[in-house]
């Protein structure tokens, strides 16, 4: 029994003994190939009209994956399957509902705030502090889960599906209660655009819950036209009846697609946060292998390095080109490191909006210092990790990244 098996509750880890006995004779429990799972969406939903055939690529080469990459364990198997028969409902839905009200998708989405930056700069912290800002309207989590019906602004904070996703992570945090350390989340918190794009399944969201690599480099490699644009729909169906003066959105799988991004919101603000690549690397090694323990027995955080370390590299390499060239406007890009966030937080938000033109109110910065107050880095404890903990070697590890470094002027921190 490996360690990260170890910390899983007892009758986890006898159901998934149970599994393991249960292929050992032939036999799959839960299913994971891609006939059963869309009959089962149009079951569920009462309807088959996908709105295209184009998902069916990644979403075949996803299922790979999960059969012959991520080493699944019968929970994992059964956490894999209820979360994409309910992204494969939710698109059934949401092609339904706009051929019952076609205008919405007249609705203009107009200068957004988008944060890009790699996972674990602070990304995460700086989108919550968005969403104190009255002026921002932000994707939550409860409602992206489950955006149909759309929310509506008279029902936004007591909604019956806040409560239900909220169930939903707190079944997480149980099993995995190591892992809010990291990534606090919360039915009611900001949600990233990964949960938007998954519905297209060309989403790096997958690639942290599971080792499925091979499909990660696929969507890494993907001009996402198509995604985007179930992205924007997403977005209308959530303005529609709860709208906001503009969105805040945030995603580190943007730094792979960031002129793909700035194509389809050629008027986007963009908040490009920064900060030491070698840190990144062994943080959000930790992060995925932390999270993957609540789907397999055979979790590697070596692995897991060895494979950020070359996808960061092809992500950094990305913005570094489309930042040179010019195509991205100075004035819709600022720059922000780390090392300045953690010292002044909300300074660092107010920075952002004096280079976009906008105001950031008394009322707004009093919110985010409140929410900071109340959620400290810390408040379910520390997240403790250690370079030596990937088995690379820190000096080929820096050099593969320093092109991105020198670019954007990052200080090195200790790892």
């Amino acid at each position: 029994m490996s360690e990260h098996t170890s910390r899983l509750p007892l009758p986890v880890r006898m159901m998934n003994a149970a599994g393991r006995a249960a292929q050992g004779l032939g036999f799959t429990p839960v299913k994971l190939d891609l006939q059963s799972l869309l009959a089962k969406a149009r079951e569920n939903s009462g309807l088959d009209d996908f709105g295209g055939e184009g998902f069916r690529e990644p979403l075949a080469l996803l299922l790979e994956g999960l059969e012959a990459e991520a080493r699944l364990t019968l929970m994992g198997r059964m956490v894999a399957r209820a979360d994409l028969l309910r992204t494969l409902e939710n698109r059934l839905k949401l092609v339904d509902f706009f051929k019952q009200h076609p205008e919405v998708a007249e609705q203009r989405i107009e200068r957004p705030i988008i944060v890009v930056g790699p996972p674990r700069s602070g990304t995460t912290i700086f989108h919550d502090l968005l969403e104190m800002d009255p002026d921002n309207r932000v994707p939550l989590t409860w409602e992206v889960s489950y955006p149909l019906p759309p929310p509506e602004t008279a029902t936004f904070r007591s909604d019956p599906r806040i409560a239900q996703v909220q169930a939903d992570l707190d079944r997480v945090d149980q099993l995995v209660p190591e892992f809010k350390k990291m990534h606090p989340m919360g039915a009611e918190r900001a949600q990233e655009c990964v949960a938007m794009l998954s519905h297209d399944f060309a989403s790096m969201i997958y690639q942290v819950q599971f080792d499925v690599s091979t499909y990660d480099q696929w969507v890494a490699a993907s001009d996402m036209k198509s995604a985007f644009k179930w992205h924007r729909r997403f977005l209308q169906v959530l303005q529609w009846k709860a709208p906001g003066k503009r969105w805040a959105l945030k995603s580190p799988q943007h730094l792979w697609h960031l002129q793909h991004v700035h194509r389809e919101y050629p008027d986007a603000l963009f908040v490009q946060t920064h900060r030491d690549p070698a840190r990144v690397l062994v943080s959000i090694s930790s992060l995925a292998a932390t999270l993957r323990r609540l789907s397999s027995d055979a979790v590697s955080l070596p692995e897991a390095a060895r494979y950020y370390a070359k996808a960061l590299a092809q992500a950094y390499d990305n913005t570094v080109a489309y930042r040179e060239s010019g195509a991205l406007p100075r004035e819709q890009v600022v720059d922000l490191h780390f090392r300045d966030f953690i010292q002044d937080q909300v300074g660092t938000v107010r920075r952002a909006y004096e280079h976009f033109g906008l105001e950031l109110s008394d009322e707004a910065a009093a919110a985010m210092r409140q929410f900071l107050d109340d959620n400290p880095a810390d408040k379910h404890g520390k997240h403790f990790y250690r370079f030596a903990d990937t088995g690379l070697n820190e000096g080929e590890v820096r050099e593969r990244f320093e092109g991105y470094r020198r670019y954007f002027d990052i200080e090195r921190e200790s790892v």
